[in-house]
Order: C-alpha cells, then structure tokens, then sequence
C-alpha cells in the first residue's frame, strides 16, 4: 500500500499531447501578439511617411517637370482669361510649383512628427527630428533633380522645402496641442 501512495500518478496519452497543443497554441497567440504590436505601429505610422516619401521622389522625375505642368496650368488660366500674357502664365506656374514644393513637405513633417510623437519623443525633439529628417529629403530630392535633364536642383527649392516642414511641424503641434484640450 506505501508504494503504491508514493508513485507519481500516471496520466494518459491524451493528457500530454493536448497539453502539448495548448503549450504550442498559447506560444502561438503570444508570438502573434507580439508581431502585432510591432506591425500595426509601422503600419499605422510609418508606412505613411514611406508613401509619402515616395511620393516625393517620383514628383522629381521628369514626370512633374515645368514641361508637363504647363500643360495643365496654361489651359486652365487661359480657360478663366483668354488674353492672358506667357509672362503671367509663367509666373503663376513658377508660384503653384513654388506652392507644391512647400506643401509636399510640410505634409513630409506632419507625417514624421505624428511618427515621432506615437514613440513619446518629446513635442520639441519629435518636432526637430521632424524637421531635421524632412530637410535631408529635401536636400536629396534636389541633389536628385540635378541629375534629371528637364529638371534643376537650387538650393533655394531647399529653403522652401525647410518652410514648408517647418510649417507642417508648427500646424501638427498646434493640432495636437488643440485636441489635447478637447
């Protein structure tokens, strides 16, 4: 009788194979969790600033060259004044491509700062490392555009590509300092 009380109970097949699944299951669940908490971050985050990053260089290309956009603005502005003058067509698409280059990247900083602050930077470094981040893309896109035939690379589109993300830093900061109090 002692004997038989001091063995260790023998449990069935069964018992250790579902154990087993369970074990592997759970170990399943948790490994998908834990991609899932880093992928939708980068998903919801930075694969917008990716896009948009994109999106940058292939308006570089020759693709959104003077060329091609005066194809677009001249007709619209004639179809409002039919005896507009060249000089004042190519004023107001120097303007309106001026316009695109400071959009373009305050769109790049609001997307970086919104990246930065989802990884609870500070608002000032989070808005410098916006900026900072955006400047470099913009003094790649012009180095870039140096090499395309139709296009020039000036170190003032630099100036306003800086503008422009210090804008879109200023606007997100303001955005986010605004629902904050909501």
């Amino acid at each position: 009788i002692v004997g038989r009380l001091c063995q260790t109970p023998q449990l069935p097949k069964a018992f250790h194979r579902n154990a087993l699944q369970f074990s592997r299951r759970e170990i399943r669940t948790r490994v998908d969790r834990v991609v899932l908490f880093l992928v939708r971050p980068f998903l919801k985050y930075w694969l917008p600033v990716f896009g948009w990053i994109i999106f940058i260089g292939i308006n570089s290309t020759d693709l959104m060259s003077a060329e091609h956009t005066s194809r677009f603005i001249g007709p619209f502005l004639r179809w409002f004044e039919p005896n507009i003058s060249e000089s004042t067509v190519a004023s107001v698409q120097l303007f309106v491509r001026k316009c695109a280059h400071l959009t373009e990247y305050a769109i790049l900083a609001a997307l970086l700062y919104r990246a930065f602050r989802r990884g609870h930077e500070g608002l000032f470094r989070a808005g410098l490392s916006a900026f900072i981040i955006a400047g470099v893309c913009a003094a790649l896109d012009e180095f870039h555009q140096s090499f395309v035939a139709s296009r020039t690379g000036t170190p003032w589109d630099v100036a306003i590509d800086c503008a422009g993300a210090a804008v879109g830093v200023a606007l997100s900061r303001i955005a986010g300092n605004h629902s904050a109090k909501s």
